[in-house]
């Protein structure tokens, strides 16, 4: 509960400061900060299901998470974390909500007749980054790779054209995310806590902005990029492995490519890594398909002639040409968190608080000893150190979120930015004892930003 009301103190210092630099000088370019939304008080057609969702995994959710079949039980997480996600879009109705969010002038449908060319274009992409450049790109495309663009230039080649198929593809696949972590957490601390973990990342406020965000799609395939690696350390069957090691390498490269930030989830593929080293013999035998893996993507680019580092500090330069400028550093990098706040809720402020407890206790285990290099020392997945093994889990994603937070090249809008992050902080809640209280918390905090609030996305 200390945790909670620091969070809360952290939220309303952000707020009372953002509005003082407001009336100042509005250098911080966000309607009510710290968030990218404006005060608009509604309901709309998806208030009624929204709170049936909230309702439902709030009073059946653990124990059916904790007696559910396993495979079951992801396919469930997915519905509903899908179900949620829905509702929550269509509190701001169908048009508004869905339809048309990645149709804006800042969005990547501005560009899809840009594309007649693939290759040429490809070739070209570079050429439209900087602001002064002819035709330049919109800021979304402008700030990464062109994978994410041409996502849906490839829905439209298909026939799921328009800024409603758009919005489907994001809230589908962004929502398998909550089972890709499950998966992870499962292999790597054991089923018990995946299990006491399911109903938050179900119910995540996270949702409010994966539907419908782009960043909710980076982050089911950054998130899939990090189960199959900790599938390919922990399965059964060599082939299996061999798999799950070209997949986790293809979807690491698509990761790249979809976001120059992304890139950061390096820290946290390490620390399945460090988890996983017990098995790190399979991966060596595997080390062959996760490198193949890892070049298809980043080598097709290439070909087609796209130099992903000459975009990238083109990107940089762009970022200052624009609202990064004169966005000040010295209030969005604390402001950020803040923002981090209402995506995690106060249920994960207050399991990380505990992970940071696990870890003073078990300090210890911090010191390597001589035949573990430089590793900690970690007892098998499910067993007695299940707990640290999660904290080690989450304290890597925290990591790379506090790494984005200091590079400066996320100042404001992280609410979007960092789902990809922050979904991996959730799990810490599978430490809470009265899940049925937090879990209300979580989805009292949703239902009130979705109410209250017109977000960006």
């Amino acid at each position: 509960m200390y945790a909670a009301a620091a969070a809360v103190l952290l939220v309303v210092a952000a707020a009372l400061v953002g509005i003082a630099i407001k009336r100042a000088e509005d250098v911080l370019h966000v309607g009510w900060p710290p968030l990218y939304a404006n005060w608009v008080p509604h309901t709309g057609p998806g208030t009624p299901a929204a709170l049936a969702v909230a309702v439902g995994v709030v009073a059946y959710g653990p124990p059916l998470a904790a007696r559910l079949p396993w495979r079951p039980l992801l396919w469930t997480s997915w519905a509903t974390a899908m179900a949620w996600t829905w509702s929550l879009a269509l509190v701001d109705g169908w048009h508004r909500g869905i339809a048309r969010r990645l149709t804006t002038k800042y969005e990547y449908l501005q560009v899809i007749d840009r594309f007649g060319d693939i290759p040429g274009t490809l070739r070209t992409f570079t050429d439209h980054i900087l602001l002064g450049s002819p035709d330049h790109w919109p800021p979304h495309v402008a700030g990464h790779p062109p994978a994410a663009t041409l996502t849906f230039v490839l829905l439209d080649r298909i026939g799921l054209s328009g800024g409603a198929w758009a919005g489907v593809w994001c809230i589908t696949v962004g929502a398998t995310a909550c089972a890709a972590v499950l998966v992870t957490v499962r292999a790597l601390a054991g089923e018990a806590l995946a299990r006491r973990a399911a109903p938050f990342l179900v119910l995540a406020p996270a949702a409010v902005w994966m539907g419908t965000s782009a960043d909710g799609y980076f982050a089911a395939v950054a998130a899939w990029s990090v189960a199959l690696l900790a599938l390919a350390l922990t399965g059964r069957a060599e082939r299996r492995r061999r798999t799950a090691a070209f997949g986790s390498g293809l979807l690491f490269g698509l990761t790249c490519y979809l976001s120059y930030g992304l890139t950061l989830f390096v820290l946290i593929a390490a620390g399945v890594l460090v988890l996983g080293r017990h098995q790190l013999r399979h991966l060596t035998r595997g080390l062959f398909f996760l490198l193949t893996g890892l070049a298809v993507v980043p080598l097709l680019f290439t070909l087609a002639g796209f130099d992903w580092w000459e975009a990238y500090h083109l990107l940089v330069e762009r970022y200052y040409q624009g609202a990064g400028g004169f966005r000040p550093y010295g209030y969005w990098v604390w402001a950020n968190l803040a923002c981090t706040v209402f995506v995690v809720g106060l249920a994960t402020v207050a399991g990380l608080r505990r992970t940071g407890a696990t870890v003073v206790r078990q300090r210890h285990r911090l010191v390597p000893r001589r035949h573990d290099g430089l590793l900690p020392r970690l007892g098998r997945p499910g067993g007695p150190d299940a707990e640290f093994r999660l904290t080690l889990l989450v304290a890597a994603a925290a990591l790379a979120l506090l790494t984005a937070d200091l590079s400066g090249m996320s100042k404001a809008e992280t609410e979007r930015i960092w789902l990809p992050f922050a979904l991996w902080l959730l799990p810490a809640c599978a430490l809470l004892t009265r899940p049925r209280a937090w879990l209300t918390a979580q989805a009292a905090l949703a239902l009130l930003l979705n109410h209250l609030l017109l977000t960006g996305w």
